[in-house]
């Protein structure tokens, strides 16, 4: 698209926002600060660099085999340089424990060290950009039964709180040395597939286990402690231990960040509602933004009505500098890159579309009792020209305008990924 025709047709939606009392270009400038959370697992299907056999089970899958995905740590980062260069905006890294690079030693999970990052933390930094970090909890022979930190075994159990005590030192390092605290996420799949009799033992389990992983305490400058919950999920589909209501008890009580994440719900359940309510108990808290079609939970992020939501519910309420927004999905099925970058930049889109709503009349009209008033509003502000501030963002980032990143993503297949075995 031409630059005077994207500059022509943003000084129009300038001056239609600023009807509504909407300052374009200071939605801009804040939008630039705001920093997504961009997951590793989607560039590799969740594969690692632990062992040779990537993804072995334990609660969580890849579905599909569309060629040329990551093979090494290396192209997982060349990969992921591709997808920032085509997104407006700095954003961050979010890595998990299994994408360690140890030199081809086997390294346990309770026994990995921030030196196993350190590639990772450098060019993070060589980027400028921040890191978030997750335990792994699954794909290892001692989560084939489906059980970490709730298991009946003493020495198993143990094995996956000094994990995550592991991880959290990790997070510590990769906030210290990147000046900017590290979220470190625990996400567990226990659970059971069929009618489950003793759902408090398990839960009982997992209160001791995150209380001895969290015992140490560190610097929130460097490192913050969030724990996710999950309705159901492959293998636990009748009982999971960390249920919201658990962790949203654990978080309250225990001070830590709560991860809401989107397909973690029932289908027809939105994490928009939740987030409002949780805040009033909770300092900060952590998003991962995935889209649930049925059963699964991971399918990659589009400009949806919940996405909307989930962005309106931060910016209406002035939350950006307590909610923490993350991606988690992976689609084996279509370009990886490709993937990261639609799910990214329809996040940025829907904070865009949120930041740009005249939230203040809209508030006034709500206070006032003209509820007639609110939701012609609403639906009058949904035709205003959102697109052309759009593109004009991505110029002023310096990314491609409309779907032009699509044939950056197709020379680069062309070039790098297709060329992978």
């Amino acid at each position: 698209m031409a630059t005077d025709t994207i500059d022509s047709a943003y000084r129009i939606a300038k001056q239609q926002y600023a009807e509504y009392g909407v300052d374009t270009d200071a939605v801009m400038d804040q939008l630039a600060q705001i920093a997504v959370s961009m997951h590793c697992w989607q560039g590799d299907d969740v594969g690692g660099f632990e062992t040779d056999e990537g993804l072995t089970g334990g609660g969580i899958m890849a579905t599909g085999a569309y060629p040329g995905k990551a093979r090494t740590a290396d192209e997982l980062r060349a990969d992921f340089e591709k997808a920032y260069s085509l997104i407006p905006g700095t954003h961050r890294l979010n890595l998990h424990a299994i994408y360690l690079e140890a030199g081809g030693k086997k390294i346990e999970r309770d026994r990995i060290e921030p030196a196993h990052f350190s590639r990772w933390i450098d060019w993070a930094k060589g980027l400028g950009i921040g890191m978030d970090f997750n335990p792994t909890y699954f794909s290892h022979p001692k989560a084939n039964d489906g059980f970490t930190l709730t298991h009946r075994d003493e020495g198993i159990r143990k094995f996956w709180v000094d994990h995550g005590i592991a991880c959290r030192k990790v997070g510590e390092a990769i906030g210290r040395e990147l000046g900017s605290p590290c979220v470190t996420n625990v996400w567990i799949p226990d659970g059971y597939k069929d009618v489950t009799i003793d759902r408090t033992g398990p839960r009982q389990r997992l209160i001791r286990s995150l209380d001895e992983m969290f015992a140490e305490p560190i610097d929130p400058k460097f490192n913050l402690d969030a724990v996710e919950c999950k309705l159901f999920g492959i293998g636990s589909e009748t009982y999971v231990a960390g249920s919201h209501e658990f962790y949203l008890a654990y978080a309250v009580a225990n001070r830590k960040l709560l991860c809401l994440d989107a397909g973690h719900f029932h289908p027809t359940e939105t994490i928009a509602d939740k987030i409002s309510s949780v805040m009033l108990f909770l300092d900060e808290i952590l998003l991962h933004v995935s889209r649930g079609i049925r059963w699964d939970s991971d399918h990659v992020v589009i400009l949806t009505d919940d996405l909307r939501a989930i962005a309106e519910e931060i910016v209406r309420n002035d939350l950006l500098g307590r909610v923490h927004i993350g991606l988690d999905f992976f689609d084996a099925s279509i370009n990886r890159v490709a993937a990261w970058v639609i799910g990214t930049r329809a996040m940025i889109k829907a904070l865009l579309l949120a930041l740009l709503e005249p939230t203040g009349m809209l508030r006034r009209l709500e206070e006032a009792g003209d509820l007639t008033g609110r939701l012609a509003m609403i639906e009058e502000i949904k035709t205003l020209p959102f697109g052309a501030v759009w593109n004009q963002y991505c110029a002023k980032q310096d990314v491609p305008v409309g779907g032009a990143w699509l044939e950056e993503v197709q020379a680069y297949e062309r070039d790098v990924t297709g060329k992978r075995g």
